[in-house]
């Protein structure tokens, strides 16, 4: 049949994913439940990459490095395909959505020509249906986060990765440079593709060492992966690096997950499975399979149908090595859910066959109708019992009355509290939604931050009674805002038990809060202390970058500093104050650029030849870093922590005299820094 009419398997593919598509925006329609943390979180990266793009109101291209700014922690490719989406359909969570829409597109076209190149054209239709009916991937389809678009772009990496590295009809340079930027494209939406990518990939690169052909080709599409990748990994490797142990490691081990080594951790994900993927549709593909199995008993050494062993194999190690991640969670094991698909659809199939051939064919794809049928039915009621149909909060009402009140003006909110609708993420949404420049901070997780929210916040939003939280100092924090006399009530609203939300604000015509110009450029000259002096800058810019999220002192500090060198150019305030702010703003070369001038002041061998060596270290140039460490040591103080930096920077400039040296200098430099940590 689609040999004869080839538009009619295009057709009902599109016809599939339209009805997935009108299932779900349905479904967005009629639930009314805030967007919770994470979700919210995404949504404003997409705003953010929106408006740099000049995409949406409220925003405009800030400059490549500006642009990296923007994902510090995750890559960007979602959120920049989420902000043009954004532009073209609206700054809702619905209209966003369209995104998710858009990706999950991608994830049936992919699954359905895998499919079709596995077996036949039905088959692949028979994959994309059990993909688009799958309970856990119909959930990512309305659950902004980044997993669908993780597991459609996974999935055509190794779809294309298998369409290149197999014996016959792969091999082509076209087909080896599409692998790797889809390769790219998969780990710039989120690192964990890597889970799903790499053993797969290596593989691949391996074989193709054998080959002369496809050996050149191998390495063509490492450079483009690389280069693709490089610019993001080298502007935000260090925050990256610090926000996947937080995410991975600290945060499993207390959620409790079990270890990479704990034997629970391989039943983790297949527990899941019958949820995940519809009893209906594993137990029918399960039954198949092993249908399938007796009818091929003595035949498994016969060498199996081409891509069949690829993409078991891919499975297996996708799985394993997500089972092996000490943080787990549903939704991690996303890209492997469209490999069983895959999978089980071959069951689908072998029962297929085998009732048309006790009955006839269509018997068969009645059988095969009902089952579809009665799995979509099955899935559909499980996703509607979920919706939340109750109105939205009144934190909604909250955000639309401080929003009328200031208008498009940048405004920080301050909270004291967090729930799943009270949370600065959702409120920040809120407030940035169709232009707004509201932004949304926290304060009172950590003791000793009441006295300077109470005496630089402008706008609070706090509840009478219970907080929502449990943290003794955040209650205490909101108590104290709404008896301090600088604020007053401007508006509330009923909560529940009881309680009701409070909107205040600093009170007009009072004494406006001070200024962290003159503190910053004190916190600045300190660092030439050493390690002394770098503990209370991380005290105070931490806190007072909640109350300053757009960090608008940064600018006056500049100008300050800039006026003052004209005047002297060895004013080491300015200087120190130059220095540090190329340092918070990650501009490694021009952090090099200040303290190589205070090196010329100072002397080589002080501080400011270890900050210097610090951020060579973090632009890349390990060798620079250690010719600059590399001096004598005229400050006794930094004398080990030079030779430490001397002999890392060696390590990484491939120099063998570093790994042999570090052994005995880095444990020197930690007990050095640790000690000059506890001198008052």
């Amino acid at each position: 049949m689609f040999k004869r009419s080839p538009w009619l398997w295009w057709l009902l593919l599109v016809a599939l994913w339209l009805a997935a598509t009108a299932a779900d925006r349905a479904w967005l329609q009629a639930d009314q439940r805030l967007p919770a943390w994470d979700q919210a979180d995404y949504l404003n990266s997409a705003i953010d990459h929106g408006r740099a793009l000049g995409l949406l109101r409220g925003g405009g291209w800030p400059g490549w490095q500006g642009l990296l700014d923007l994902s510090p922690k995750i890559p960007p490719l979602a959120s920049l395909v989420s902000g043009t989406v954004m532009a073209a359909a609206s700054e809702s969570v619905d209209g966003a959505s369209w995104a998710l829409s858009l990706w999950h597109g991608l994830l049936l076209l992919v699954i359905a020509c895998w499919g079709r190149q596995l077996l036949s054209a039905g088959f692949g239709l028979l994959a994309a249906a059990l993909a688009a009916l799958a309970p856990a991937l119909s959930s990512l389809r309305v659950d902004f986060t980044l997993d669908m678009p993780l597991t459609a772009s996974c999935s055509l990496a190794l779809w294309l990765l298998w369409r290149w590295q197999r014996r016959e009809c792969g091999g082509r340079w076209a087909q080896a440079l599409a692998a790797g930027g889809a390769i790219a494209a998969a780990l710039l939406i989120k690192q964990s593709a890597l889970l799903v990518l790499a053993i797969p990939a290596l593989w691949s690169f391996g074989q193709a060492q054998a080959m002369p052909k496809r050996r050149w080709q191998a390495w063509a599409a490492l450079a483009l992966v690389l280069a693709l990748l490089l610019p993001w990994l080298q502007h935000n490797w260090i925050t990256t690096l610090g926000g996947t142990e937080r995410a991975v490691i600290s945060s499993g081990a207390a959620e409790g997950d079990p270890g990479s080594l704990d034997p629970r951790s391989l039943i983790w994900y297949p527990r899941l499975w019958s949820q995940q993927l519809g009893a209906a549709s594993l137990g029918a593909g399960l039954a198949g399979l092993a249908l399938l199995a007796w009818q091929q008993r003595g035949h498994w050494r016969q060498r199996w149908p081409d891509g069949w062993a690829w993409l078991l194999g891919v499975a297996i190690s996708s799985w394993l090595c997500t089972s092996l991640s000490p943080n787990k969670d549903e939704r991690y094991i996303a890209p492997v859910l469209p490999l069983l698909a895959l999978l089980l659809a071959r069951g689908w199939w072998a029962l297929g066959q085998w009732i048309a051939q006790q009955r006839s064919g269509r018997w068969a794809g009645g059988a095969l109708a009902l089952g579809m049928l009665s799995a979509g039915g099955i899935e559909a009621q499980a996703s509607w019992s979920q919706l939340d149909r109750e109105p939205p909060s009144n934190v909604v009402a909250a955000m639309q009355s401080l929003r009328a009140r200031v208008g498009d003006a940048p405004t920080t909110l301050l909270i004291s509290g967090s729930s799943p609708d009270l949370n600065e993420h959702s409120l920040t949404l809120l407030g940035r939604q169709q232009g707004g420049q509201i932004l949304v901070r926290r304060l009172g997780r950590n003791p000793g931050e009441q006295n300077l929210a109470l005496e630089q916040g402008q706008w609070w939003l706090i509840a009478s009674g219970d907080q929502g939280t449990t943290r003794p100092s955040a209650r205490a924090l909101s108590r104290a805002v709404r008896r301090d006399g600088r604020y007053e009530l401007v508006q509330t609203w009923p909560w529940s038990k009881g309680r009701q939300r409070e909107l205040g604000r600093r009170q007009p015509g009072g004494a406006a809060p001070s200024s962290f110009d003159q503190r910053f450029i004190a916190l600045a000259r300190g660092l030439e202390q050493g390690p002394r002096g770098l503990q209370p800058v991380f005290a105070a810019i931490g806190p007072w970058h909640l109350l300053d999220p757009r960090f608008s002192y940064q600018a006056d500090v500049k100008q300050w500093a800039e006026a003052q060198l004209k005047r002297n150019p060895s004013d080491r305030d300015a200087l120190w104050s130059l220095a540090l702010l190329a340092v918070l703003q990650n501009r490694p070369l021009q952090a090099d650029h200040w303290f190589a001038r205070l090196e010329q002041l100072e002397g080589p061998g002080r501080w400011p030849s270890a900050y210097r060596s610090v951020v060579q270290l973090a632009g890349w140039r390990s060798c620079g870093a250690a010719r600059v460490a590399d001096s004598k040591a005229s400050d006794p103080s930094a004398a080990a922590v030079l030779l430490a930096l001397r002999d890392l920077s060696r390590s990484l400039c491939f120099d063998p005299r570093g790994p042999i040296a570090l052994r005995s200098s880095l444990p020197a430099a930690v007990q050095t820094v640790s000690d000059q940590l506890k001198q008052p």
